[in-house]
This record gives C-alpha cells, structure tokens and sequence, in this order.
C-alpha cells in the first residue's frame, strides 16, 4: 500500500507493549484495522485513514517533520527529541518516572556532584538538560538500551533511566538520586495536519475511551430523606440522574464515579442507608 493520498496518517509503535496498548486503545474507540505479515501500513476500516508501524521513538520526529500526521508515543520521548508538536491528549497508560540512578552504597547525595561523571542513558538530552539546572556537566554514554548494568561493568558512575516498580533497580544494587519527570503515552499531532476535521474525530474517539476506564456507572437506590446526603457522596461528572420508585420514600440514582474511588463511596452509601448498590463497566462515552 503506498501513502501517495490524502488520508490522515498516524504512527503507531511497531512492537512492543506500547504497541498492543496503542492496538486495543483504537480498536475501542472503533477505528479498526489489520496488519498483514507485519506490513509497514494498514488502512482503517471506514474512515480515510492510514495506519503507519514504526519504531516508537522515530514517531515523535516523523511527526514533527509532518511524513505522519498524528502518533502515539511516550512523552519522554517527545521531550527527547525536542520535537516540535502538539500533544493532543494523555491516554493514561505507559506510566513511568525517569530518573537519576547511582550505586547503593555511593557518596553522592545530589545532581549537582555529578559534574564531571559519566552517565549512560537512552535520554541525552533530557538529562544534560537536567544536569545544566543544576551546574553540572557530565560526559554522556548514550545507548538504547540495559543502561542498568553499565556501571557494573565500569562504564558509568550514574545511569539515567525509565523507572516502574524499581525492582530492576534493587537488582543491579542501584537507588534513585532524583527524579528527573514523569512520563506517560500521548497522541501527539503535527501543526500541518493533512485532515483537520477526522483528527479531531479521533481524539474525541479516544477521549470517550480514556474516560470511561477513569469512570464507573454506580446505580442505587435510596431514602428519598437521605438523597440530600447521597448527592454529596456521589455528586456525579455533572448531576447524577434521579429516578422515582413504586415505593414513594425511595428514590433510585444512577452516577459516574471515579474508579479508584468506588469501594470508599459504595462503603459510604451503605452507611447512609443506600441499598441495591451496583457497578456497571463503562466502555466509551461521550462528556
């Protein structure tokens, strides 16, 4: 499939993890399509667009120098190559921290006593960015990857990595020194946006999806001398909607409420007299 059309373009991660998050994340937001023997390109089902498979930290690049439209990649690594483009959205998945790391039992207690040190990392610019706030200058070892065991092996005094649990860490007998920012997936667009009008289709799309994983509908019913108080329980995205029951001292009431909220507000309710309290999945919506 050549690209010589007017379709809008995005880039998604070829492999990896980032790539199946990016594959279920479009396919709940309806845009469909199917990768044949691991092609470069696939077209979306019903829509004028082109799906482009490319390494995750060239889409911020291809982006910027408008070859694609839109891409999903981390933000550190948007922030890394200084890429001129415009984050859309935040699609709440691929969270991490990167961060200064050095050898359990070093002396160094803050980035600026790494002046003069070596430190290997997949984030040059990032950290020599870092390190220039604080009076630093260190000879960089750039790499793309296991910069873990580079001071093991004496090729670094420090590292500069992505962080999640930090059990990598604990292996290889390394602590965090500081934090350099948190990271996580975005839908990057350039400024020279082939079709305007479907890349906005597609971040409402994918705004519906993120959204519901945030959100729960939560449905009970309660007396209706007790509605005043549920309502500052559950006070829901805008209202919660009210509903009336055979029984006229009951009223029954349906609400988004945050998912890492749920358990706290079913618990309160109960308290308050609430009863037939159930949670329903929300796979898409539209705020």
């Amino acid at each position: 499939m050549g690209l010589l059309n007017n379709n809008l373009r995005i880039g998604i991660p070829s492999k990896g993890r980032l790539s199946e998050l990016s594959g279920e994340l479009l396919a709940q937001a309806g845009l469909n399509f199917r990768r044949q023997n691991r092609g470069l390109f696939a077209k979306v089902k019903g829509l004028p667009i082109d799906m482009i498979f490319l390494r995750t930290d060239d889409i911020p690049t291809l982006v910027a120098e408008g070859a694609i439209d839109m891409g999903i990649t981390g933000s550190d690594l948007v922030e890394e190559a200084n890429a001129n483009v415009s984050t859309r959205m935040r699609l709440g998945v691929g969270r991490c921290r990167l961060a200064i790391c050095i050898p359990e039992d070093s002396e160094i207690k803050s980035a600026n006593e790494l002046d003069g040190k070596r430190i290997a990392t997949s984030f040059p610019s990032v950290t020599k960015a870092y390190l220039g706030q604080h009076n630093a200058l260190a000879h960089m070892v750039s790499l793309s990857g296991s910069v873990e065991v580079m001071i093991g092996l004496g090729v670094a005094d420090a590292i500069v990595d992505l962080v999640e649990t930090g059990s990598t860490l604990a292996a290889n007998r390394l602590r965090v020194l500081e934090e350099i920012g948190s990271y996580e997936t975005v839908l990057i667009q350039n400024d020279r946006c082939r079709d305007v009008e479907m890349a906005n289709r597609v971040v409402r799309r994918l705004e519906g999806v993120v959204i519901a994983r945030d959100f729960a509908l939560l449905e009970y019913n309660v007396p209706l001398a007790k509605l005043a108080d549920a309502e500052k329980i559950t006070p829901g995205f805008n209202s919660p909607t009210i509903g009336t029951l055979e029984d006229e001292t009951l009223r029954s009431v349906r609400v988004m409420v945050r998912r890492d909220e749920i358990i706290d507000v079913m618990e309160k309710l109960e308290r308050l007299g609430a009863t037939a309290i159930f949670q329903t999945t929300i796979s898409n919506c539209r705020l």
